[in-house]
């Protein structure tokens, strides 16, 4: 019989800043924050994808103001040790129309967590 202990932990990202505000700017003026998103508990490499969220306009038209950039790779790497590589994400936004935007971006793995 085979007891194993232990246990397993689903992994996560966690992210410095946890919670981002960019500057309000001209229309047409791209803004921008880099976010440090750290791997925690992942047991195999992965692929971090962005879902962006978008805006419907008065007049109907859907739009998307951010950008996702990751300047030095989306990929989760594991050292020797077991240990994660922290990724750097740069987050833009601009618009041509005035607004205000409130909403969340998921960031999920090749596992969809």
């Amino acid at each position: 019989m085979l007891t194993l202990s232990g246990t397993l932990r689903l992994p996560k990202l966690g992210f410095h800043p946890p919670f981002l505000m960019l500057m309000p700017v001209p229309l047409d003026v791209e803004t921008e924050a880099v976010v440090t998103i750290i791997p925690q508990d992942f047991i195999r490499p992965s692929r971090i994808r962005v879902k962006l969220p978008e805006l419907e306009h008065p007049d109907g038209t859907r739009t998307c103001p951010f950008s996702v950039q990751f300047p030095e790779g989306q990929d989760i790497v594991l050292s020797a040790e077991g240990t994660s590589n922290e990724l750097t994400c740069r987050i833009s936004f601009r618009s041509s129309k005035p607004m205000s935007f409130l909403r969340e971006m998921l960031f999920i793995d090749e596992e969809d967590n």
